[in-house]
Order: structure tokens, then C-alpha cells, then sequence
């Protein structure tokens, strides 16, 4: 695992795309940033399917949509102009947006505060400029990890004009406001979340991965066909686990998965989980209040 080094260079993109891509990104701010903490708590639609009150089950297809063109966003919780009153969080886990960015395009710069930004790059290149002063570029094996605290500007852009840009950009409520602004990115090995699980962020600034201004760990693991393992919380009174399914099939706690379904537990010590085919999971461990 080996820390970045940050290199200073300048974003390239039209104009056009960064006025639509700050304009896009303003709303996202003012519809999500500004009220989200009212909205604090489970918030979430029962698992009928499962019918137990402590899991909710979130299937691929009932996320919401959003095609702009230049940005194809998939919204697990409620975000900009997808609004579901049931599904505003898991615990204090705000947003998980499954975004496919366009060859060339992005996000024009944008602010925000008291919030914990973490982006999980899938496939391609995402340039990232901030206010700090940081201009760096994450792939496939990076995990970035941004504190907005007192305020931070930035972009984030497809560096590639060929092909397209995929990640997870997902938002944690911070356990305290108004903290210095940080970022943070790594590298790691992803040999090592073969069939065991891979920490990736903790909120220890000496742990394994990136680290967050909150009680949270989350973790990566890719499973062989048939392979089981258990994941223990870190603190199961406080906790809740949500799982999201990046590849392939999976069962949690005797609740089947598909890929891209979430599934949030909670009022557990331990998740069980057996690959039904080779599968790719994110574990969240967040507070739920």
C-alpha cells in the first residue's frame, strides 16, 4: 500500500461541460447538503421480502435514474432530483451514487462542507482539483477519501477522451462539524480482498486505508464461487452494515443478492456471507444515529 504522490496540473475540459457540470453539481449541493441532517435516522423502506425489522433490502432497479448526457448516475438514496422520502440514508451513510462519467467530461468545480466524500474509482481515469491544492488522478484500486469540514471546492473529471469513467461516489455524515478541510488517497493491493476481507477505510489515521472524520469501516472483498466468510462489526450496539453488491451474486444472512442490490442490516453482531458465482462486495459499517 502505497501513499500518492500528489501532482500539481491543471484540469482540462470545455467550458461548456464545467458551467453544465458546476451548475449540476450546485444543486446536488443545495437539494442534498443543506437539509440532509433532517432527515437523519433509518429512513428506509421495510424488507418485505425478508420480513424482519432489522435489514432493508434496496434491488438494482429501484434506484433512481439520472441521464445527463455527459453523466449517467444511478442514486441508491435520495439525490437531487431523485426524492424518496423512505430512502434518504442508511444510518448516517447519505449517499452512494453509482456514476459513469462521459470520455472528456465531469464535474466543473463545486463546493462543499461537513461532509465525508469517499470515491471508489471501477473502471478508468478520474481526475480530481481541489481548493486545497491537491490535483491528483484515481483508478481502479484507489480508494480517495475528502473531509469538506469548514469548506472545500473541487472537480472531478473523465481523464481519458475515449473511453468512460465509472466509480462510486458515496457521502458519510461526519461525526463532529467544522473540521480542517483534508484529503487523503492510497493504492492497494487488491490481491489482498481475494476470498478475505480488505479494510479500506477506518476512522483511525493508522489503520489499514484511508481514514474519516467518523466511526465507520469499510471494507472490500472479492469471493470465488461457492467461498463463506463472516464479518464481525466493529461496533455492533452503534452499527449497521450495508452491503452493496458490485459484481456477481451473493447471499447475506439468508437474504439472496444480485449485482448492484444493497442490502443494510443492523442489531447484528456478525453478517454471514456465501458467493453464489464469483462476486465483488462493499461493506459500509456506519452509525445508524
Amino acid at each position: 500500500m502505497k501513499r500518492k504522490e500528489f501532482l500539481k496540473k491543471a484540469i482540462a475540459g470545455s467550458a461548456a461541460s464545467l458551467i453544465g457540470a458546476a451548475a449540476l453539481a450546485k444543486k446536488e449541493l443545495d437539494v442534498d447538503e443543506k437539509n440532509a441532517r433532517e432527515n437523519l435516522g433509518f429512513n428506509h423502506l421495510p424488507n418485505k421480502e425478508n420480513k424482519t425489522m432489522n435489514t432493508v433490502l434496496h434491488k438494482a432497479d429501484t434506484r433512481g435514474n439520472a441521464n445527463h448526457g455527459w453523466l449517467q448516475s444511478k442514486h441508491t438514496f435520495s439525490f437531487a432530483n431523485y426524492h424518496n422520502p423512505e430512502r434518504m440514508s442508511f444510518g448516517l451513510l447519505r449517499v452512494l451514487n453509482d456514476d459513469i462519467v462521459a470520455p472528456g467530461m465531469g464535474f466543473g468545480t463545486h463546493p462543499h462542507r461537513d461532509m465525508e466524500i469517499i470515491s471508489i474509482p471501477m473502471e478508468g481515469d478520474l481526475e480530481h482539483k481541489d481548493s486545497m491544492g491537491n490535483t491528483t488522478v484515481i483508478k481502479s484500486g484507489d480508494i480517495q477519501a475528502m473531509s469538506a469540514g469548514t469548506g472545500v471546492s473541487h472537480s472531478e473529471y473523465n481523464k481519458n477522451k475515449d473511453s468512460e469513467v465509472k466509480f462510486l461516489q458515496i457521502w458519510v455524515f461526519p461525526k463532529e462539524r467544522n473540521v480542517t478541510p483534508r484529503y487523503d488517497q492510497i493504492t492497494l493491493d487488491l490481491v489482498d480482498r481475494q476470498n478475505q476481507m480488505q479494510q479500506i477505510l477506518s476512522p483511525n489515521p493508522d489503520d489499514a486505508g484511508v481514514w474519516i472524520h467518523q466511526n465507520a469501516w469499510f471494507n472490500m472483498t472479492n469471493l470465488d464461487k461457492g467461498r463463506e466468510l463472516n464479518y464481525e462489526l466493529n461496533n455492533s450496539e452503534q452499527n449497521g452494515v450495508y452491503v452493496f453488491v458490485l459484481k456477481g451474486d451473493a447471499t447475506v444472512n439468508d437474504q439472496p443478492l444480485n449485482q448492484r442490490d444493497g442490502f443494510g442490516v443492523w442489531n447484528v453482531d456478525e453478517l454471514s456471507i456465501k458467493a453464489d458465482s464469483d462476486t465483488e462486495l462493499l461493506l459500509m459499517e456506519v452509525p445508524m444515529n
